[in-house]
């Protein structure tokens, strides 16, 4: 071993082995057949067992370049939503040797910047939702391969899409409400130009079409809870009818209704209903709490990271929307008759 040196290096095992270092680097690559006799590789195999010989794998996947990391793209870490994405994404990537380098947007929400000076030679692949899709074409350029979250399979910029059946849980909201005798909605959406929220309002909008009599108002707030207070409170101060139901693209729009509907002397359920989406720890902090859409943010995470490493195999990945269910808590109840 060469003096003052913990750890062996490839060329201690090419002298213990009397051989050059690019015969070391054949057979431990496995790639010295037709190359290196069978006594040889014998012989660096055996030296390098003897003096305790690992390569670095590190240095090797920069040669070779990959790093076994992969960058995780999300609009924002303001809820635990994208935090569990991460936890999920992690834990896959961690059974498979890989790291995942997670990177919100400045901005909170909407497109992050390139956290790379050269993203191709720090990355193996990039997971990104929708909502920070404008990052990519500075992140990946056109050669990492990518998995879109969030994001309309139609026109991904991806190989692969991962999607939670938003449309679905929307349904589920707008049939709870309606079984409950609601026919004039507030759709209090997000101001996010994003797939997953055009979803939200284009379901809710298809259903309500086919009741007789149902009305359906937009209002549009930024996602904050004051934003959302102060777009709900214009919302129900505006002529005509007042709305009986309140769909709320998330659950920090809907705290923020709760707070809308309180200054406007209204209670909750008994004089308007509110719904939410994501069944953040939030929804059941608020009094009372909140009917909401559970999604499995540890789930997508995990579906995402998978669908990645199948793109990076060359294989297919698995198919379908991951399913996402009403939780009916206190927030709905049947509107009051007049």
């Amino acid at each position: 071993m060469a003096r003052g040196s913990t750890r062996p290096t490839s060329r201690d095992v090419a002298q213990a082995a009397g051989v050059s270092q690019a015969a070391v680097s054949l057979v431990l690559g496995d790639k010295w057949r037709g190359r290196v006799s069978e006594p040889t590789a014998q012989r660096v195999r055996e030296a390098a067992h003897a003096l305790g010989y690992r390569p670095n794998l590190a240095a090797r996947n920069l040669r070779l370049g990959r790093t076994r990391t992969v960058l995780l793209v999300v609009p924002a870490l303001t809820t635990e939503f994208f935090a569990e994405v991460y936890t999920g994404a992690a834990r896959v990537a961690a059974e498979h040797g890989f790291g995942v380098v997670l990177y919100p947007s400045p901005e909170g929400v909407g497109p992050a910047r390139d956290p790379f000076a050269s993203a191709q030679a720090a990355l193996d692949g990039v997971i990104a939702s929708s909502m920070a899709a404008d990052a990519l074409s500075a992140i990946r350029g056109e050669a990492l391969p990518l998995v879109m979250l969030d994001s309309d399979p139609e026109g991904s910029l991806g190989a692969a899409t991962v999607n939670l059946d938003i449309a679905d849980g929307i349904r589920q909201v707008a049939e709870h409400l309606l079984s409950l005798g609601h026919r004039r909605f507030l759709h209090l959406a997000a101001d996010v130009p994003s797939w997953t929220f055009e979803i939200r309002a284009r379901e809710l909008s298809a259903r309500l079409a086919d009741v007789p009599g149902a009305e359906l108002r937009t209002a549009r707030a930024p996602i904050s809870i004051e934003g959302a207070r102060a777009a709900t409170q214009a919302a129900l101060a505006a002529a005509g009818p007042r709305p009986t139901a309140l769909v709320c693209d998330d659950d920090k729009l809907a705290a923020g209704a709760y707070k809308a509907a309180r200054r406007a002397g209204l209670r909750v359920p008994d004089d308007l209903s509110v719904t939410g989406l994501d069944d953040l720890g939030l929804a059941t902090a608020i009094d009372p709490e909140l009917t909401t859409v559970r999604l499995d943010a540890e789930l997508f995470g995990e579906r995402g990271m998978r669908a990645l490493l199948a793109v990076m195999a060359g294989q297919d990945p698995e198919q379908g929307d991951i399913p996402v269910n009403l939780v009916v808590r206190g927030s709905t109840a049947p509107p009051r008759q007049p």
